[in-house]
């Protein structure tokens, strides 16, 4: 079986897992609103600032202040990603387990590990903040070179907040566990993300564009309800994209791990995804 199909039939088994308990939908809808709260925190005063005067052209220098501004927002938004995929974590390893795992076993869960998280949220932000500023110090090719680092900073990364709630290790010895899960795992984080992106794009961005289509035919008064409408639908598909996305990531911990795929995972379907490299 290729990689693409089985990551599929990986995917149709953590959709299942959700069905079975979709509060678990819940830990990504508070960290939306949070993050949304946080980014308006942060634009307001920037736009309060320049105006609208600026221009879309318009180029402003960063500072070393503007770099602190930025790193704390960095920090921020990490802050609240990990600690609620660390919640949802926490619940899906429980769930694993046998358990029946609450929202609040989850929250408190990951309050506990709020010092790794941070760490992790830290140390992150600390990367995103180096490839900012390499990103604004060279030409075309060394942004081409950067984006390469991002994206194997993303893959390496991967499995750090599964370790990090399963083994409550540091964010130093959960990035390297992580890599040395990797090794196990060649290919999977990648071609997961891809088939996520793929399958929930169709799912997203083809009916919104035929909704709108057809909206704009029958008038433009029908436009503004139709694209609150799918403005509604877009955020639902990305907080079940994000949910799946992160029950998938705990099961591939799982079994990497411990050798044994969770409940509702078939083991030779896993066991193919995990062959040595």
């Amino acid at each position: 079986m290729g990689k693409f199909a089985r990551t599929w039939q990986l995917m149709g088994a953590s959709w299942q897992m959700l069905k079975q308990d979709k509060r678990l939908i819940v830990f990504p809808l508070i960290s939306c609103v949070a993050l949304a709260i946080i980014f308006a925190l942060f634009a307001a005063p920037i736009v309060a600032m320049h105006g609208v005067d600026a221009g879309p052209t318009a180029h402003t220098p960063m500072t070393l202040g503007r770099y602190a501004v930025l790193f704390l927002f960095y920090f921020l938004e990490y802050s609240v990603i990990f600690f609620f995929n660390s919640a949802l974590v926490a619940c899906v390893l429980k769930q694993v387990d046998g358990g029946q795992p609450t929202l609040g076993y989850g929250l408190a869960f990951a309050w506990q590990r709020l010092p790794q998280i941070f760490g992790w949220a830290l140390l992150a932000a600390t990367v995103g903040m180096l490839l900012r500023v390499l990103e604004d110090k060279v030409g075309a090719i060394g942004k081409f070179v950067v984006g390469l680092l991002g994206m194997a900073w993303s893959v390496t990364s991967f499995l750090v907040v599964p370790v990090l709630v399963a083994e409550g290790s540091g964010p130093i010895e959960s990035y390297k566990r992580s890599v040395e899960l990797l090794k196990q795992t060649w290919g999977e984080q990648i071609i997961g993300n891809v088939s996520f992106g793929l399958l929930f794009g169709a799912f997203g961005v083809v009916p919104a564009i035929l909704l709108v289509l057809l909206a704009w035919r029958a008038g433009p008064a029908t436009v503004g309800a139709v694209v609150v409408i799918v403005a509604v639908y877009l955020v639902a598909l990305a907080l079940v994209q994000t949910t799946l996305q992160t029950i998938f990531q705990a099961a591939l911990y799982v079994y990497a791990a411990n050798g044994e795929a969770p409940p509702g995972f078939d083991q030779q379907l896993v066991a193919d995804a995990f062959r040595q490299k």
